[in-house]
């Protein structure tokens, strides 16, 4: 039986901190604020980073209504490249990071960190004590990318979190 990425790459314990990473190309990408135009392309975004389970679309125009301010953007000024949700527990103690998407096509460029690291910048600033998320654990990409800036995992994989056969890595940063 093949590890868990969580069974393959152990926490290395220690919390970093990330600069904002430049592009590699030289096109010019812009991270914002999500707007009401954007929703057609936060939608398409979501599909294709997620094919099997996106967000139904009213679901998505919903979050944009009640979270708009938690949602930003990576437009390359042609469309959406990715983006990441994060909403405030109501005491603002903790911050789940709902959803980090970057297109298949350019995932691995390092646009998600972009995304994370901003978000994670924000977050410090309003004092929030604590972030977290659920990954699926053989999702090595996304656990390594999350353990390179400070999560992790100590209550290992969570079975059924998600329902029946629907398990997730719950994974911490102290900020």
């Amino acid at each position: 039986m093949t590890p868990f990425p969580e069974e393959r790459f152990p926490s290395v314990g220690r919390r970093t901190e990330q600069a904002f990473l430049a592009d590699r190309t030289d096109r010019h990408l812009t991270l914002r604020g999500i707007t009401e135009a954007d929703l057609p392309e936060l939608l398409r975004v979501d599909r294709e980073a997620f094919p099997e389970e996106p967000y139904p679309t009213f679901v998505l125009r919903q979050l944009c209504d009640i979270h708009g301010d938690r949602i930003l953007v990576l437009d390359d000024g042609e469309g959406l490249l990715g983006y990441i949700l994060f909403v405030n527990t109501s005491d603002g103690y903790v911050s789940w990071i709902m959803s980090l998407a970057v297109t298949p096509h350019q995932q691995g460029h390092g646009l998600g960190r972009r995304l994370m690291v901003e978000a994670l910048r924000r977050l410090r600033t309003e004092s929030v004590h604590q972030v977290r998320l659920t990954v699926e654990p053989t999702n090595a990409a996304a656990i390594m990318l999350y353990r390179s800036l400070g999560f992790s995992s100590e209550q290992g994989v969570l079975k059924d979190y998600f329902g029946p056969g629907e398990h997730r890595l719950l994974m911490t940063l102290a900020l």
